[in-house]
């Protein structure tokens, strides 16, 4: 609990610990909003007893933080979040959430809704940490203005007993969404639908999936590209098989329904090969390092695969 001890809002098990504003920016929990901002009711599908809203009103020079996170044994979570960019408005926001202990046996399941206006931009990032106990789902809806610009990562690396995740991404005309998820699945079940809607003329997507399948686990990425409008969009997925009793399941869709839009996608799933474990082992690597270190760089992005989803080794 340390890394967010300034965190703009902090919630722990059920209830909120702390709420900080800032000059341009007004942070309530989600109840709260409800009751004060009649406006905020065409978002919040009812009533909210947890979760936060953010409302950036004006450019701040800092990420604001949030953290949702359960301390206590089968807690249940229920969080309904929303964050609103003005017009013209650039802001970062890092979202935490985790269990702070394993085998707590929690429940967490999150809705957000993020509302980009005109020409405004966000970088948000979403860092998951889960106990193997826990039960996990998470989605998010974002609608994006004219002209506005989205970047967004998610990473999940230590998965619950089961994690479900959901992003949907709404693109108005020559807005644009850069989306990157990570996740790396041990003792535990991972289901990803990723959607993307290019809505307005000249809007473009790219959705990233890596994926790494580590003992016992199975993951199944469904992602989707739909042109509605002339734009562009692209899907990559990537995964990463490590034991034999684990399985990838990595299904890109695309949606044309405009005869001037381009939609491409490339997909792999493979392991890693003996011919690379081989090389990294003749530069003084034991087998584990060499598996630590591509696993850490394919999740970065950094490692490069070739179709046939084998990591090759640098020229350097």
């Amino acid at each position: 609990m340390e890394s967010v001890r300034s965190a703009n809002f902090l919630q722990v098990d059920n209830e909120i610990r702390r709420i900080l504003a800032e000059k341009g920016v007004i942070v309530l929990s989600s109840r709260e909003a409800y009751k004060e901002f009649t406006w905020t009711r065409d978002y919040f599908e009812h009533k909210p007893e947890d979760g936060y809203f953010i409302w950036i009103k004006k450019p701040i020079n800092h990420p604001l933080t949030t953290c949702i996170a359960i301390s206590s044994p089968k807690v249940s979570q229920n969080p309904r979040n929303l964050v609103v960019i003005e017009r013209n408005v650039e802001a970062e926001i890092n979202s935490v959430c985790n269990a702070v202990k394993k085998n707590l046996c929690g429940s967490h399941v999150g809705r957000s809704k993020v509302v980009l206006k005109e020409n405004s931009g966000l970088k948000i990032r979403h860092f998951h940490k889960w106990g193997g106990g826990d039960v996990v789902g998470s989605s998010i809806e974002f609608s994006l203005g004219k002209r506005a610009r989205l970047f967004h990562t998610y990473r999940c690396l230590a998965v619950p007993e089961k994690l479900e995740t959901e992003n949907k991404t709404f693109l108005a005309s020559y807005s644009s969404a850069n989306f990157e998820m990570a996740v790396l699945a041990k003792d535990g079940h991972v289901d990803i639908h990723d959607s993307t809607f290019l809505n307005g003329e000249k809007s473009s997507g790219i959705s990233r999936l890596r994926m790494i399948a580590d003992e016992n686990s199975t993951i199944l990425a469904h992602s989707k590209m739909v042109a509605n409008a002339v734009g562009t969009g692209h899907l990559d997925c990537m995964g990463l098989l490590l034991a034999e009793e684990s399985s990838i399941n990595a299904v890109p869709e695309l949606l044309n329904k405009n005869k001037d839009a381009m939609l491409t996608h490339e997909a792999s799933v493979g392991k890693i090969s003996e011919e690379v474990l081989n090389y990294l082992r003749s530069r003084g690597l034991t087998e584990d390092e060499a598996i630590d270190l591509i696993v850490a760089g394919f999740l970065s992005g950094e490692a490069p695969f070739t179709h046939e989803g084998r990591v090759l080794p640098s020229k350097t």
